[in-house]
C-alpha cells in the first residue's frame, strides 16, 4: 500500500487516518486544477461566475485534511488560514504586489493556503522523505537555484534573484529543513495553475521597481516567512496548553 511505502514502519502510527491523509496530499494536485479551473477567467466568461462553489469546495477540502490530521497539524491549518488573510490584506491590498480577478479577496483562498501547507507537511513527514533527507537537500538546493537564476536569466526577473536568495538565507537559519522546500513545491503549483487560469496575476514590477515574472517564482520566500511565524505560533500555543494540562 502506498501508505505502507511512504509512512515509516518502525514509528507507531498515532493517526489512524494517515491513509486518507496520504491520499488527500497527493489528489491536492488535482482538486487544485479544478477548484481553480472553476474560478477561471474562461469559466466565468463562457458559462457562469463558479467562485462560489470553489469556496465551498475548498472548505470542505480543508475540512477532510483537518479531520485527517493530528493535533499539532490541525493548530498549524487553523492558525494558517487567520496568518493567510492578513498575509492577503499586506501583500494584495496593500502593497498591490498581486491583484485577484474581482477586487475582493476570495474566501478560498486562506483556505487553500492551509492546503498548501499540510500537503507540503504530509509530504516532508513520509517514510521516503525521511530516508532520503540528505540527498533531497542537495538535489532541492540545485533545483532551486537553478530555477531562480533561470527566471532571472530568461524572463529578467529580478524579483525572484532578489527574494529567492533571501529563501536561501531564511533556510540556512532553519538548517535547511526539507519541509520548506516541499511547502515551495506546492506552492510554484498552485502559483502556475492560478495565474494560468488568471484566477490572480502578479504585478510586472513590484513596488513600481522590482521586474517580475508572472508568477515569479521567488514568491516562495513569502510563503516560507509565513511558515516560520506559523511554526512559532503554534509552538507557543501548545507550550502555552502543556503549562495549564500540568496546572
Amino acid at each position: 500500500m502506498i501508505s505502507e511505502y511512504f509512512f515509516p514502519e518502525n514509528q507507531p502510527r498515532k493517526n489512524p487516518w494517515s491513509r486518507i491523509q496520504l491520499f488527500l496530499a497527493f489528489f491536492f494536485t488535482l482538486f487544485t486544477i479544478l477548484a481553480l479551473g472553476m474560478d477561471s477567467v474562461f469559466f466565468t466568461e463562457h458559462y457562469f461566475d463558479a467562485r462560489q462553489i470553489t469556496n465551498v469546495a475548498a472548505i470542505f477540502y480543508f475540512s477532510m485534511l483537518f479531520f485527517a490530521s493530528d493535533n499539532h497539524l490541525r493548530r498549524l491549518m487553523v492558525v494558517m488560514v487567520l496568518l493567510s488573510y492578513f498575509g492577503e490584506l499586506i501583500f494584495c491590498k496593500l502593497l498591490g504586489m498581486y491583484a485577484y480577478r474581482t477586487a475582493a479577496i476570495p474566501l478560498y483562498v486562506p483556505f487553500g493556503h492551509a492546503i498548501v501547507y499540510a500537503s507540503g507537511f504530509i509530504f516532508a513527514q513520509t517514510k521516503w522523505a525521511l530516508q532520503q533527507e540528505r540527498t533531497l537537500k542537495y538535489f532541492f538546493a540545485i533545483f532551486f537555484t537553478l530555477l531562480f537564476l533561470s527566471v532571472w536569466i530568461l524572463g529578467n526577473d529580478w524579483f525572484s534573484l532578489l527574494f529567492g536568495g533571501l529563501f536561501f538565507v531564511l533556510l540556512k537559519r532553519k538548517r535547511w529543513q526539507n519541509l520548506y522546500y516541499f511547502i515551495a513545491l506546492c506552492v510554484i503549483f498552485i502559483e502556475l495553475v492560478g495565474t494560468f487560469f488568471q484566477c490572480w496575476t502578479w504585478v510586472p514590477k513590484t513596488f513600481g521597481v522590482i521586474p517580475a515574472i508572472n508568477p515569479p517564482m521567488g514568491a516562495v520566500f513569502f510563503y516560507a516567512g509565513g511558515d516560520v511565524l506559523l511554526a512559532k505560533i503554534v509552538s507557543h500555543w501548545e507550550f502555552k496548553k502543556n503549562q495549564i494540562t500540568r496546572y
